[in-house]
């Protein structure tokens, strides 16, 4: 990746309009890719560190029994539900977003939580109980600045008026929600198959 890539992000959170509109249009796909990949790890590490070093003040958890890896799914999966159903949904409503470009976008607009939540992974391990509502006021403005960057976003890509941007993305939630649950009753079937075929084998074998 060259200067350019990396100062990209940067600049596409404090421009999305323009910064959306080169991503799709103008912008070399396989570097603008990479990019949006590592900030969705660094996003994993944010939320790993966070629940692994915050200060106790702001840290309700026991990390004694943090799991990095189910952390990274709590991550990831939301993600890729996101982009998957978006691109589920606008594909039937005439949408011009292609799934690379939804993940980019998606993946920009979740910088700054980064930007902002990342540092404070130290800074809350010295600020004491009233200087909390800092943290929890910079946190705040992470998610909605990602959620505007979202909406300018998938309105720019799809090339979407802002009222069906926002049709649009709510029913990507609604979405997200029924795929999650074909997920958790696919597992749940599978998890009986397989409890059926032990206890069969174990019938089996008690019988020979």
């Amino acid at each position: 990746m060259n200067r350019e890539q990396v100062t990209y992000p940067l600049q596409l959170i404090v421009r999305p309009f323009q910064g959306f509109w080169d991503l799709k249009y103008e912008r070399e796909r396989k570097g603008v890719l990479i990019a949006a990949w590592i900030i969705l790890a660094m996003l994993a590490l944010t939320v790993i560190l966070q629940r692994q070093y915050s200060g106790f003040l702001v840290n309700f958890g026991n990390p004694k029994y943090m799991n990095s890896l189910l952390e990274l799914t709590y991550v990831v999966v939301p993600v890729l539900f996101w982009c998957v159903a978006n691109w589920s949904l606008t594909t039937l409503m005439d949408g011009e977003g292609k799934f690379a470009e939804i993940f980019m976008a998606t993946c920009f607009a979740l910088l700054p939580m980064v930007l902002i939540q990342f540092p404070w992974v130290w800074l809350s391990n010295f600020i004491t109980l009233q200087e909390t509502a800092f943290y929890y006021f910079s946190g705040s403005v992470a998610v909605l600045w990602c959620l505007f960057l979202l909406f300018v976003g998938n309105m720019t890509v799809h090339q979407f008026s802002p009222s069906k941007t926002l049709v649009t993305m709510a029913l990507t939630v609604v979405a997200m929600g029924f795929m999650a649950f074909l997920c958790l009753l696919f597992f749940s079937l599978i998890q009986q198959i397989v409890g059926f075929v032990s206890t069969i084998y174990q019938e089996l074998s008690l019988r020979s």
